[in-house]
C-alpha cells in the first residue's frame, strides 16, 4: 500500500515517538514486546496501546504473537519515519504522485527547490538472503531486520550518486535518510519502453557513460535496458544499489555481465551486433 502524505499529515507526534521507539528497539528484537516498546516510549500502557493501534490501522506497524506480544515496524512505517526526516530539512516540501514499484523500491514525484524523484528502498523478505550474499555492504552475521537492510542499499546507492555526479549522466543526489534516497527528476523513459531511431549512436553513448563510471571507479553491477533512461539525445542511468568498486575482486566477471546484457538487449530489439570483447575494451581504456 502506498503511504499518502494525508495520513502522514494526520500523524500526531506521539505516533511519531512510538514508530522511533521500534525503529530503536528493533535493533535488538525482531517482534519487539509491548513492555520494552512503553517503556522505550515513555507511555503509560493505554496510550501505548492506542498508539499502536492508530499506527497498525495506518499499515505502519504489524502485531505479532510470538508468543509474547510483539510489534514490528514495516515499510510504511519506516518510509514515514524517513519522509518526516528530510521533510524537516526542507529537502523535501510536498509529496507528489505514485510512480511505481520496481523489484527492490517505491518511487514518488516530489518538490523540493525542484521536482524530485523519491526512492524508497524495500529489500524484500525474499531478495534479503540473496542480497546479504551477494553485496558486500550487507554484514554476513547478526539480526538485521530487512527495513535496515533496505536502509544499506540506500546509502550504497546515495554513495554511487554522490560519487559519479557530474561526471556521468545520473540522476542528481539531493538527501539520503535510512531507506529513502532523494535525487532530481529525470525526464523519459526507460529504454525498454522506447524505440530510438539511431540504436548504434544511442549504444555507444550508453557505452561512453559505463566507461565514465569506470573512470570514476564504479561498476552499475545491474546494468539492463530497465534502469537507462532515455529523453531525446539524453541517457541517463538509473539504479545503483548493486555498483562496485572497479577494485572489486569479481569487479571483471560483473562489467562483462552489465555489458552483455546491454549488449543481448540491442542484438534482440534491433539486430545490433557489437562484440563483447570490443565494448570491454572501450570501457577498461
Amino acid at each position: 500500500m502506498p503511504i499518502s502524505a494525508e495520513t502522514i499529515r494526520t500523524l500526531h507526534p506521539s505516533d511519531l515517538r512510538v514508530l522511533l521507539a521500534l525503529e530503536r528497539l528493533m535493533k535488538r528484537y525482531r517482534w519487539v514486546p509491548r513492555e520494552d516498546l512503553k517503556g522505550e516510549a515513555g507511555f503509560s500502557d493505554s496510550e501505548t496501546m492506542y498508539r499502536l493501534g492508530r499506527l497498525m490501522e495506518r499499515g505502519m506497524v504489524r502485531f505479532e504473537k510470538v508468543p509474547y506480544d510483539g510489534y514490528s515496524l514495516i515499510f510504511n512505517g519506516y518510509d514515514t519515519l524517513a519522509l518526516h526526516a528530510v521533510s524537516e530539512k526542507g529537502a523535501v516540501t510536498a509529496l507528489g504522485e505514485f510512480v511505481g514499484v520496481g523489484k527492490e523500491s517505491v518511487v514518488y514525484r516530489g518538490l523540493g527547490l525542484s521536482e524530485v524523484a523519491l526512492k524508497f528502498h524495500r529489500v524484500g523478505q525474499r531478495s534479503f538472503q540473496s542480497a546479504r550474499v551477494k553485496r558486500g555492504y550487507l554484514p554476513q552475521e547478526g539480526h538485521i531486520p530487512w527495513i535496515f537492510a533496505s536502509a544499506h542499499s540506500a546509502r550504497q546507492e546515495y554513495a554511487a550518486l554522490t560519487l559519479l555526479h557530474p561526471a556521468v549522466p545520473v540522476p542528481i543526489p539531493v538527501v539520503r535518510n535510512r531507506n529513502l534516497v532523494v535525487m532530481g527528476w529525470v525526464e523519459g523513459a526507460t529504454l525498454n519502453r522506447c524505440t530510438v531511431g539511431e540504436p548504434a549512436v544511442v549504444l555507444d553513448r550508453i557505452l561512453g557513460h559505463v566507461a565514465a563510471a569506470y573512470r570514476c571507479g564504479a561498476i552499475h553491477g545491474d546494468l539492463s535496458e530497465f534502469n537507462i533512461m532515455v529523453d531525446g539525445d539524453r541517457v541517463t542511468l538509473i539504479d545503483w544499489p548493486q555498483w562496485v568498486e572497479t577494485s572489486h575482486p569479481n569487479a571483471e566477471e560483473i562489467l562483462r555481465k552489465d555489458l552483455v546484457n546491454l549488449l543481448a538487449y540491442f542484438a534482440r530489439k534491433y539486430a545490433l551486433q557489437y562484440p563483447v570483447g570490443q565494448a570491454m575494451a572501450e570501457v577498461t581504456g
